[in-house]
């Protein structure tokens, strides 16, 4: 049975996402599985770690570019939404970083060139699948403007001197906040269900994006546990990259994404 065709057994075999969880894709992992993930991911990043971290600093550095886009042209009151959704495209730019520890597994060498220029086995369809997390998150960040508008009406962005006073010293605030958590939440677990095992499955299987995106969210679903603790450590860790100003990310990201490599390994396993 051919990569596709185990991909798409894997999809019409299963019960659909929101119905009884099935048992052939419940792992039984423990529910902190990712420590072990994680502690996968650093030995990987200490294999050769000038690649790793040369791609952080990539990244830190487009990060940084981003940031200071938003705000050179006037546009710093998507910036916070910006931040937060940064994690729904982490997936598709972390590409490299599943191909060094897919080399690793198979004892090949790689450097930084074979990094940034990754040959997915899926081909241009890990392209479709980052597009889709791209228009998600132009989605979530229209969303919160809007979101805004609703509790301030159309009004200017008081600026970053004055923003807390304003979340934090009104009531409308407050609301917004509570609120605008909420809605992150579902935008972020949506994200975060279709792409923790579908870029990785591009990269390593013949498969189609939508084929992949399904097929991750039903892994999510069906390892539910371990996966919101895998979640929730993941926020953890990209909270200490904006609290850093971001120079965390030049660490942090390359473990997470040698991380998910093994989590991928883990639950996304061929079937048939």
């Amino acid at each position: 049975m051919s990569e596709t065709d185990k991909s798409y057994w894997l999809l019409s075999e299963t019960s659909g996402i929101g119905e009884t969880r099935d048992r052939r894709l419940d792992r039984g992992l423990p529910l902190f599985e990712g420590l072990r993930w994680l502690s996968a991911g650093w030995r990987d990043f200490w294999i050769r770690p000038a690649s790793s971290l040369a791609y952080g600093i990539v990244v830190f550095l487009l990060s940084v570019a981003f940031v200071w886009t938003l705000v050179g042209f006037g546009r710093d009151y998507i910036l916070f939404p910006a931040l937060a959704g940064f994690m729904i495209v982490a997936p598709f730019l972390a590409l490299g970083l599943y191909e060094k520890s897919r080399a690793i597994e198979e004892g090949r060498a790689i450097g930084l060139a074979s990094m940034l220029l990754v040959r997915p086995t899926g081909g241009a369809q890990v392209f479709f699948a980052g597009l889709l997390l791209c228009l998600l998150l132009l989605l979530w960040t229209r969303a919160a403007v809007l979101l805004w508008a609703l509790f301030f009406g159309v009004t200017p962005f008081p600026g970053f001197d004055r923003i807390v006073g304003v979340l934090f010293g009104t009531a409308y605030g407050w609301a917004m906040i509570a609120i605008g958590t909420a809605i992150g939440g579902l935008f972020a677990a949506f994200a975060f269900a279709i792409s923790v095992f579908a870029v990785p499955m591009l990269l390593d299987r013949r498969v189609d994006a939508l084929t992949a995106m399904a097929i991750s969210a039903k892994l999510v679903w069906n390892n539910l546990p371990p996966m919101l603790a895998w979640g929730a450590l993941v926020l953890l860790l990209f909270a200490v990259c904006v609290v850093t100003g971001l120079i965390g990310m030049i660490v942090i990201f390359p473990l997470l994404g040698h991380a998910t490599w093994h989590a991928y390994r883990a639950v996304a396993r061929p079937e048939g």
